[in-house]
């Protein structure tokens, strides 16, 4: 599947973390799938993939661990330190049609 930009390799029961999503607690989204493969078929064509749907449920929205931006210019007493937490969406595979 595909979310934020980025792939995971999930399964039904799969409990994954990605970037924040619009969705509200315990909602249901609905996820493209990027290549499908069930034990002997392997589907990776667009055609093929565009009725191919993941459907996850939102079990919490959350923040990533703080991680610390510092810049620094020598001899003229220029300093800068900036936080950020990543805003992050935890959910849970539902199912893969």
């Amino acid at each position: 599947m595909r979310a934020g930009g980025r792939q995971e390799k999930v399964e039904i029961g799969t409990i994954v973390t990605m970037d924040r999503v619009k969705a509200d607690k315990d909602g249901n989204i609905e996820l493209p799938a990027v290549l499908h493969v069930d034990g002997e078929n392997i589907i990776s064509d667009a055609k093929s993939l565009a009725k191919i749907t993941v459907t996850a449920e939102v079990l919490e929205n959350l923040r990533g661990p703080k991680i610390i931006i510092q810049k620094f210019k020598n001899k003229t007493g220029y300093k800068k330190r900036q936080g950020h937490r990543q805003e992050l969406t935890r959910v849970k595979i539902t199912g893969i049609k």
